[in-house]
């Protein structure tokens, strides 16, 4: 009996013992491990080698390639407008759907449809964009169709967006094809901050007198900003680092640092992919920044909405 007992509690002991409670993370940190870390590190030594393995700092001076800095700054001002335009349109769709008078059900269809087209991208993305905004595309077509009788009885057909300068294989489409994906990330970002101001404080400013535009200048806002900016930061990053929708949609002609990456460590006409590696450092530079800066701006927003 006192041995059937002892065995009970060693069992359960060994059920309590905090290494127990972590064996369910090791699939999580092996993933980490091989699918991260390593990769990461194989990086960082590769941008440092030359081909035969000898330490070099010759990889660097892809930095001074005036094309690379045309793809960095091409990268960046299509994040920076991409991550503004999203930010703004998945802002008042998130407002709408949680402070506004929408239906239940819109805010439902609204935050399911954010989470399957804020990871809808790539191939499939482009794809789509193409069949419906591309020079065949249906829209396009649609667009082509609608024409009007001028005084001559000739057939004017004003509403062709191709005949005004618009190329969904341009920098213009590709804004567009990442804007895409970008706003619904903003509003599964923001939709908890917005959810998190406090009844108790509209009401209060209301009982002051204050008006509504008073209340989001003095109050809504200054209490959102870490939210807003750390989910910009967030949509910037996400672009800066797309790869596979503008490879598929513009076929490499838009000069994009991932694009550039993928042709040097492909090896593409005399491609070093060291070079590619020095490239890839650069831009997890970047994107380390960019994760340090929305981290603390979460603080922020955290400690705001704990107060």
């Amino acid at each position: 009996m006192n041995l059937s007992l002892l065995r009970l509690s060693s069992k359960s002991l060994w059920r309590e013992h905090p290494l127990w409670n972590w064996l369910g993370l090791l699939p999580f940190f092996a993933f980490i491990l091989f699918f991260l870390l390593v990769p990461s590190l194989n990086l960082f030594s590769g941008a440092f080698v030359n081909r035969s393995g000898a330490f070099t700092l010759e990889n660097l001076a892809v930095f001074a390639n005036p094309n690379v800095i045309k793809a960095y700054l091409t990268s960046l001002q299509v994040s920076l407008i991409t991550a503004l335009m999203g930010g703004v349109f998945g802002f008042f769709v998130a407002y709408a759907v949680t402070i506004g008078n929408a239906p239940r059900w819109m805010r439902n269809v609204i935050l399911t449809f954010s989470g399957l087209a804020a990871n809808f991208g790539g191939v499939p993305l482009a794809f789509a964009f193409i069949a419906t905004l591309g020079r065949t595309g249906f829209i396009t077509a649609l667009l082509k169709g609608i024409c009007f009788s001028n005084v001559a009885g000739e057939a004017v057909c004003p509403f062709n967006p191709y005949d005004y300068g618009f190329s969904l294989y341009s920098l213009s489409g590709l804004v567009l094809a990442y804007t895409y994906f970008q706003f619904p990330l903003m509003v599964l970002t923001i939709t908890p901050a917005l959810e998190g101001l406090r009844k108790e404080w509209r009401e209060a400013s209301a009982n002051l007198g204050a008006s509504e535009w008073q209340y989001w200048r003095d109050i809504a806002l200054p209490v959102l900003t870490p939210s807003l900016l750390g989910a910009t930061l967030l949509l910037f990053g996400n672009a800066f680092g797309a790869y596979a929708t503008a490879q598929a949609l513009t076929g490499g002609s838009i000069p994009l640092v991932t694009i550039f990456i993928g042709q040097q460590i492909r090896g593409d006409v005399l491609g070093n992919p060291h070079e590619g590696y020095a490239l890839a450092l650069g831009m997890v530079v970047i994107m380390a920044l960019t994760i340090v800066a929305y981290t603390a701006l979460q603080k922020q927003s955290s400690r705001w909405m704990k107060s």
